[in-house]
């Protein structure tokens, strides 16, 4: 049976144990996994301490997918405070603490779930009906999985049940493979810092976003206006960029001052509508003047010159992660490694007889760069490869549909891991 251990700290560790452990030799496992010495625990489950150390998980009620709080004896456990009455050592407490010490978690998790972060705020008690509600929809899940496959089981010989059976097999290979990932790899798992550095455009100071997997440096026109350059836009090279998303080229700006560091170099801009950044610095000036991304020093060298990275704190407001709106938001452009100009980015609009030469480039730039604004209102078919249930439970966190099939599709269909990116 598989059972979880979390003390005062809000630390969760999930064990696979025998339900006929006695409560001593778990004490041992608990040692290895909390640090606490075994005579010094006190186990509690459902907030009533387990006292008769000879029994066995079974005979004490401790049940599948149970919690159980470990404290070192003599010490208080979170769930006790000035509000009362709710049970020592309880799970939803804990985690309430953890939340409230946790300003970055609790931000993130009122913009999902307003509700719970109200109640972890200003009712415990609500906060932990609502959290006992949402393990309460995670076994059900469960329980209707595991019955699932014992059925498939009653007939192991049917097609069907073949490939359900190899799919659950893949399945648990898959959330195992991401388990020891999360314990020896947790690095993977956090938010990738995009590039900017600090420039100017015809002496107007903009944060540019730079990347090497772009083919064309691209602008806003919002961006081009404030910069004084939109009177130089050449029309000819305009068009409508098609790949991840849609947007409209408006043409192209061929050279303006752009002051970057203490030098001046002349830079060209391809205009396109788009929400996502005002500047987008891309291969085309970084090969031109042999720009070089040195990520050991997290600085941009052009001309032997080190132009710093920012930082988080120094990001615009559309870059950060809390205007990002998920955990699972994609990069201001599409992957790097789609070839631009290829089956997923077109352009028209504009007769292919009344384009420049140059145009088909700035093109397959912007359609790789369509997906600055970030929108993809297409409908997901992954739907139908989970659960209503688990997509259900992962809304009642407070995130739209959307956000919990992408989240489920991140997380290999498992709805605990899912349900874990959003609380941080």
């Amino acid at each position: 049976m598989r059972i979880s251990l979390t003390n005062e700290f809000g630390d969760l560790h999930n064990l696979e144990v025998d339900s006929t452990i006695s409560i001593q030799n778990l004490k041992a496992l608990a040692e290895a996994e909390l640090r606490i010495p075994a005579n010094a625990q006190t186990i509690l489950h459902n907030g009533v301490e387990l006292l008769d150390v000879s029994k066995t998980l079974q005979e004490l009620g401790v049940a599948q997918d149970d919690i159980l709080f470990v404290k070192r004896a003599g010490t208080a456990a979170g769930g006790v405070g000035a509000a009362g009455g709710r049970p020592v050592g309880d799970p939803a407490e804990a985690l309430r603490q953890q939340l409230l010490s946790d300003p970055r978690a609790m931000t993130q998790l009122a913009s999902r779930n307003p509700q719970l972060a109200a109640a972890a705020l200003e009712d415990p008690e609500q906060f932990r009906r609502m959290i006992m509600d949402i393990e309460r929809q995670r076994r059900e899940y469960e329980e209707r999985a595991a019955a699932e496959m014992a059925a498939l089981d009653d007939d192991p010989f049917n097609p069907e049940a073949q490939r359900r059976i190899e799919e659950a097999i893949r399945q648990k290979n898959v959330d195992e493979n991401m388990e020891a990932a999360m314990e020896y790899n947790p690095e993977s798992f956090g938010r990738v810092i995009m590039l900017y550095i600090n420039t100017e455009v015809n002496s107007i100071p903009v944060k540019a976003f730079v990347d090497s997997g772009a083919q064309a440096t691209i602008m806003s026109p919002e961006c081009a206006e404030k910069c004084k350059i939109l009177h130089l836009l050449d029309k000819r090279f305009a068009g409508v960029a098609i790949g991840v998303g849609q947007a409209k080229i408006l043409g192209r700006v061929h050279a303006a001052p752009f002051k970057i560091g203490g030098q001046v170099l002349m830079c060209s801009f391809t205009i396109m509508e788009g929400k996502g950044v005002d500047l987008l610095f891309g291969l085309d000036m970084l090969k031109r003047h042999q720009a070089c991304i040195d990520l050991k020093k997290n600085v941009l060298v052009i001309n032997e010159e080190d132009i710093p990275f920012l930082s988080e704190h120094e990001l615009p407001d559309k870059a950060k992660w809390e205007t990002s709106g998920s955990p699972m938001a994609t990069s201001p452009t599409q992957p790097s490694g789609q070839p631009l100009g290829g089956p997923s980015s077109s352009s028209s609009s504009v007769p292919p007889s009344s384009r420049p030469p140059a145009q088909a480039a700035g093109n397959a730039a912007a359609a790789r760069a369509a997906g600055v604004g970030g929108a993809n209102n297409s409908n997901n078919p992954a739907a139908a490869k989970y659960p209503e249930a688990s997509i259900q439970s992962l809304v009642d966190l407070g995130a739209t549909r959307a956000e919990a099939i992408a989240a489920l599709d991140a997380s290999g269909g498992n709805p605990d891991v899912a349900a874990n990116m959003f609380f941080g």
